[in-house]
């Protein structure tokens, strides 16, 4: 890059980043003053993003209803909602916002080179020029608003980030990490809550919220970062000519101040809300947290992971199996927050009581102190620093573009100090450095120093309150009824216009000239091409194996598939117990810590899972293949290696360790409720689905409701239990693990084909040989039609079915239905209208279709929304450039880019479902080709979902028993 070409720019820092193989550029823009990072290396999924340093100054949540607000129109593109539109109508692989203690960040990604201009364009304009200053209605949505529909009627409060927030504030996980972060740093803006705490968010005035923008969201205050294959010195001079050249260099105070440090561990103490019929035994949150220097220590920043690798997360880790031995709760977690300024180590002990607050300081101390005694455990901390520099070196991140996740990461130090951006993304040499200290006794005086010896820390215990949720929606109701009673009658039809404004300016179109400022590409951007599929069937020692030819820079991508065909319904949640079991348990050779910690120095982790895979030839059969998997990945030379230790889990687990699997079981238990209540929706979806679907109903018995039931009665009564449930866990092990009941999917380049094969014949001498028995699966569902009554404020609420059973069919047409119905129809009737955070749905090639909501302050309004799909359909009316956003809008979901190990799941799973490439073009061109009255068409299947009238909410006690009549069943987890 030539500093003569970018003239409005001063380099300041130029780095070669070997460890991403990328280089990169510090600079700062001379007249507005905002800071600006590039990353140029051969990545086609360019990223972009602005942040700006937002500290709160209380927890009314400013900055995150800010973060919802500038998105809702600007200055060049004035539609109410920009961010949707783009939604529907961009090629981007990543299209979000997000809200941190002391940052918000508005990144985007795209492969399409136009696209990625245009996203970049509409954000620029979001946050400098929002339309917030226009339109209060846009704070009254999104941030909250007194509700009143006629002078007597009831007043309310609504809006997305408040209802957002009650159902994040339902969590007891989130109320702890909260209440930790607010007492570690208690004079820094650390101590108030960024996301808004409910009770405090309607103490925000529309004029404190427009300060907050002028104050923070200026380039002066900004942190803009580019990333990936492209012409950068034409982006900084469209970002200079467009946008930072109409602004001058101001001085923003926004330093996060340190925190110092504490005289001594403080203590804190506070409720949380369970359900009338949730037992307060065994329900506390015991949590040990100490503030561990700062993020802008290179070594320490890393170190510290490693820590919580060998001292607590990794399973048998000496405080997680110290404090579960000793009976001091039944699922330990913990954390290294390294986000902050002030990193924050945390054990935390779920499921324990508040009598043991002393025990559980005692034995992390008492475990801690005989560590730095003794020394640390070598294996231990070389399986951390593999386990973490293995997820360095591969860069997978799952859906996220890495760009985004490097540029994140780059705030841990660069938002703290200018001069320091990439001293994290830059880590090779600190990996060796952290490897060269293990036995120096480097890591044992980290412990002693920073968590031992530091007197800043915080104990806080987190305690369940029957009808906490029920008295403090009583209070509100009186309070509110009091606020009302205040109101003269003026007042009062002042609040219902009001009202009626807001839902006015949420139903109004908004005008084609707007809407068209917006920019769409054509479907001639589009490439009718479909992702190429990698499936090779071969036989390599008389197992099936299908194999997927990809570069994968020396990587094998390894897992077996055991088929579950013949295990009886009565079993499918012992399956589910097994391969929670499996990995986590001693085996002949090893203790389980040894065993994880194995792995881990040699490979990049060994998993399981079980897999469900549809047959889309035989959809009125309702067939499918359900597999127990075992996966791994491994550098090809480390292969043999990750043969025997697959070998060692699946025959050599000690399946008759009473205490072990009741340990299991507890954790298991726990957790199961813990996803419950944080993805509500996805639990509901698959339980509403498992009333007609076998396949739902095996997934429900193998992880969902019915598994959670099954684990809790094996739990609650294990002296009874136990004995059948060893005998049965032995008897599936030998049932499923064998040669001849196995497949093997395998991603990698050809070179190491050969190494795999070597390893196979090996493999099947070591798997059980006795030929076991086995007869059909048959599933029963029942239409049950629940309400799960938590002690939420909010509500999931799922209605699902099957179209093909009711004589609908599947066309691609229906991929772009869920477009539309997520940001369309259910997006301005749910979240715009409703306050809901969310809403989803989906249909699949099996018929399974459903509607759902997420954190949703409504129950009955929902269903009715759900039941206007039908109409809304047939009335569908559309332009040809709006028809093309949502045909662009689906195919961004479809063609997101692929790691090596995604393109070889993909493949595997279109090869187990049956899936034929001439199938996925047919669905392309379908989708490429739709009009208006494809979608109208689809009014049938909407209806063939809701005929099925199967129905699951997962919400507040008070909702659910006040719609009771709506339910089959209302009861609890």
């Amino acid at each position: 890059m030539n500093q003569a070409n970018i003239k409005g720019y001063e380099i300041l820092q130029t780095e070669d980043l070997k460890g991403i193989r990328a280089k990169g550029w510090l600079l700062c823009h001379k007249k507005s003053g905002a800071r600006v990072l590039l990353i140029e290396n051969d990545d086609e999924n360019k990223v972009f993003s602005i942040g700006f340093r937002t500290p709160p100054k209380d927890s009314t949540g400013v900055p995150h209803i800010m973060e919802h607000s500038v998105l809702c129109g600007s200055r060049n593109f004035p539609a109410k909602d920009p961010f949707v539109e783009l939604v529907k109508g961009s090629l981007n692989t990543f299209l979000n916002a997000m809200t941190y203690p002391d940052k918000t960040v508005y990144p985007v990604a795209s492969c399409n080179d136009k696209d990625f201009q245009n996203l970049m364009h509409v954000y620029m304009d979001a946050v400098l020029y929002p339309n917030i200053y226009r339109h209060d209605e846009i704070f009254r949505q999104e941030g909250w608003s007194y509700q009143l529909n006629e002078p007597d009627g009831e007043l309310s409060y609504n809006g997305v980030v408040y209802n957002e927030m009650k159902g994040a504030f339902s969590s007891p996980e989130s109320v702890l990490d909260r209440v930790v972060l607010n007492t570690l740093f208690p004079d820094t803006p650390y101590a108030n809550e960024s996301g808004g705490d409910p009770e405090h968010i309607p103490e925000l005035t529309y004029e404190q919220f427009l300060e907050f923008h002028r104050t923070y969201y200026h380039p002066s205050n900004s942190y803009i970062y580019l990333y990936g294959n492209m012409d950068m010195e034409e982006k900084l001079n469209w970002l200079d000519q467009e946008y930072l050249c109409h602004f001058d260099k101001i001085t923003v105070e926004s330093e996060i101040p340190l925190q110092q440090p504490f005289a001594g561990v403080i203590e804190k103490e506070l409720p949380y809300s369970v359900a009338s019929d949730e037992p307060e035994e065994d329900n506390t949150y015991l949590s040990y947290n100490k503030v561990i220097g700062t993020s802008l220590d290179r070594e320490l920043y890393l170190a510290f992971q490693i820590l919580d690798y060998a001292l607590l997360s990794a399973p048998g880790a000496p405080l997680k199996k110290a404090l579960t031995e000793a009976g001091i709760g039944k699922d330990i977690m913990g954390s290294y927050d390294n986000g902050i300024y002030q990193p924050v180590f945390s054990v935390v002990s779920k499921n324990a009581n508040a009598d043991q607050k002393d025990a559980f300081v005692r034995k992390i101390e008492e475990v801690l102190g005989e560590i730095v005694e003794k020394g640390m455990d070598s294996k231990a901390l070389e399986a951390g620093i593999n386990y973490h520099e293995f997820r360095y070196r591969e860069a997978d991140f799952g859906s996220y573009p890495k760009g985004l996740m490097y540029g994140l990461q780059i705030l841990d130090s660069w938002l703290y100090d200018d001069e320091k951006p990439f001293i994290h993304i830059e880590a090779l040499d600190t990996f060796e450095f952290l490897k060269k200290q293990i036995g120096t006794g480097y890591y044992e005086d980290l412990i002693r120093r920073y968590i031992l010896e530091n007197p800043h820390g915080a104990i806080v215990v987190v305690k369940p309150e029957k009808g906490r949720t029920a008295r403090l929606d009583r209070e509100l109701k009186e309070k509110l009824a009091a606020r009302k009673e205040q109101l003269s009658r003026e007042e009062r039809e002042e609040l219902v216009r009001k009202t009626r404004g807001l839902e006015e300016y949420q139903t109004r179109e908004d005008s084609p000239e707007d809407l068209e400022k917006i920019p769409v590409l054509k479907r001639e951007d589009i490439s009718r091409e479909i992702a190429p599929v990698f499936n090779e069937e071969r036989t390599v020692a008389g197992i099936p194996v299908v194999f997927h030819e990809i570069e994968t820079n020396g990587i094998g991508y390894l897992d077996l598939l055991f088929d579950m065909s013949g295990v009886s319904e009565e079993l499918l949640p012992y399956v589910g117990i097994l391969q929670a079991s499996l990995g986590i348990i001693d085996t002949t050779h090893y203790g389980y810590g040894e065993l994880f910690n194995e792995i881990n120095v040699h490979t990049g982790g060994i998993g399981t899972s079980l897999e469900l895979y549809p047959d889309v030839t035989k959809v009125k059969e309702k067939a499918f293949k359900a597999t127990f998997e075992i996966k791994t990945k491994a550098l090809y030379e480390k292969l043999p290696v990750a043969f025997a230790m697959m070998a060692e889990i699946l025959t050599e687990s000690k399946l008759t360790d009473e205490k072990r699997l009741l340990e299991i079981l507890e954790m298991l238990k726990s957790r199961l409720l813990m996803r419950f209540q944080s993805a509500g929706h996805t639990t509901a979806a698959l339980r509403a689905m498992a009333y007609a679907s076998p396949s739902a109903r095996l997934k429900d018995l193998t992880g969902g409701v019915e598994f959670y039931r099954v684990v809790s009665r094996i739990a609650g009564h294990y002296e009874e239990e136990k004995g059948d449930m060893i005998q049965k866990l032995c008897s599936l092990a030998k049932q499923l693990f064998r040669a001849d009941n196995m497949m093997i999917s395998y991603t990698a380049a050809k070179e190491g084909l050969e190494r795999m094969e070597e390893q196979v014949k090996g493999l099947n001498e070591k798997l059980f040989k006795d030929p076991v028995k086995t007869g059909a699966c048959v599933l029963r569902c029942e239409k049950k039609n629940e309400g799960f009554k938590t002690a939420s404020k909010v509500q999931y609420v799922a209605r699902a079915g099957n179209f093909i059973d009711q004589g609908a069919s599947y066309t691609g047409a229906l991929q772009i239905l869920k477009v539309i119905m997520s940001y369309e129809y259910l997006w301005q009737n749910i979240r715009v209208k409703g306050g809901a955070y969310g809403c989803m749905s989906n249909f699949n090639r099996i018929g399974e279709g459903y509607f759902v909501s997420y954190r949703d302050p409504h129950l009955k309004r929902t269903m009715e929304v759900y039941k206007g799909v039908p109409e809304y359909l047939r009335n569908f009316t559309v332009s040809e450039r709006d028809m093309t956003k949502y045909i662009i809008g689906t195919i961004s979901n479809i063609d997101q880019p692929m790691t090596p190990a995604a393109k070889g799941d993909r493949s595997m799973n279109l090869y187990m479902n049956h899936v034929s490439e001439e199938m996925i073009r047919k669905e392309r061109e379908e989708i490429l080709e739709a009009g208006q009255e494809d979608i109208r068409a689809l009014a049938d299947v909407a209806e063939a979902v809701l005929a099925a009238e199967q129905v699951c909410v997962i919400g507040s006690e008070e909702k659910i028993e006040e719609e009771k009549e709506m339910f089959g069943e209302v009861t609890s987890f």
